[in-house]
């Protein structure tokens, strides 16, 4: 999405598809592919040409929900009154969980209703700023996390608006967040990371934050990132994607009575410094 406009690339090649073929949708504030598309096992290059399933989404407007079908062509479908807009949304099947920028809400896609759920801060202070999370933990499950003033509780709610589960509870509203089930892993604002189980609504590990003055502000946490499948390499680029990379490190500033800001990496008779291997991702 670029300047509130969705276009369309193919893939590998990321070339851009033609707008006499399908046009860029535009006053876009968010969208929300089918979850149940994403998850679907990818299509390697070796294998046997399936069948391409049409791959729905969501496209939220300051107003409203649009409904699309992408196979070889965009296909509208309908249109469903947003009046309260929305910020961020999550879909799987026929289920839209939405935030707008007080409340969340879920809808229901066939039926065009929709169902009002949690404020998404009930602290009394209107000046914090919170922001919206949702996660999808099954086909017709969410996860979302409204602020208290005091804490983050963390809600399970069904496609039909209904609670279930028992509840996750943080001490600050987490920075991010990331479903590898049955775990959930946060990142919280002080770089701690926590991880619960689903099942238990306990933490069963929690990861500190680096130790202060160990890396650059530059370098802190800042985001989880789940892949759905894994990562992709084509076997015939596997050697060069895989290769040794000498990579630059990021210095500390000089001290006192330390040459170079404490360098104390080890280097070879010739005084200079090994390669990395490092992954790029």
């Amino acid at each position: 999405m670029l300047d509130r406009q969705i276009h369309f690339y193919t893939l590998p090649a990321l070339d851009v598809v033609s707008h006499n073929l399908i046009k860029p949708i535009r006053n876009v504030v968010t969208f929300a592919v089918d979850e149940q598309h994403l998850k679907r096992p990818p299509q390697f290059l070796n294998e046997v040409p399936a069948p391409v399933e049409p791959i729905e989404f969501c496209v939220i407007k300051r107003s409203a929900v649009s409904l699309y079908s992408l196979r070889e062509r965009l296909f509208f479908q309908k249109e469903i009154p947003l009046p309260s807009g929305g910020v961020l949304a999550r879909r799987t099947g026929k289920y839209l969980c939405v935030a707008d920028r007080e409340n969340y809400g879920m809808i229901d896609l066939e039926q065009a209703s929709m169902i009002p759920l949690l404020p998404i801060s009930q602290a009394p202070d209107t000046t914090l700023v919170v922001k919206p999370s949702i996660t999808i933990i099954s086909e017709s499950e969410f996860l979302i996390l409204s602020w208290t003033g005091a804490s983050t509780l963390g809600v399970f709610i069904t496609g039909d608006g209904d609670p279930v589960r028992g509840t996750l509870e943080w001490p600050s509203h987490p920075e991010a967040i990331s479903l590898d089930y049955p775990y959930v892993t946060t990142l919280l604002p002080n770089n701690t990371i926590e991880i619960h189980s689903i099942e238990t609504q306990s933490i069963v590990q929690v990861i500190p934050a680096p130790p202060e003055g160990s890396s650059p502000p530059d370098g802190d946490r800042k985001v989880l990132v789940t892949c759905q499948n894994g990562f992709f390499i084509p076997s015939t680029q596997r050697s060069e994607k895989l290769r040794m990379m000498p990579q630059r490190l990021i210095r500390k500033p000089a001290t006192p009575g330390r040459e170079n800001g404490g360098d104390t990496i080890a280097r070879g008779e010739d005084n200079t410094v090994p390669d990395i291997p490092a992954l790029d991702v």
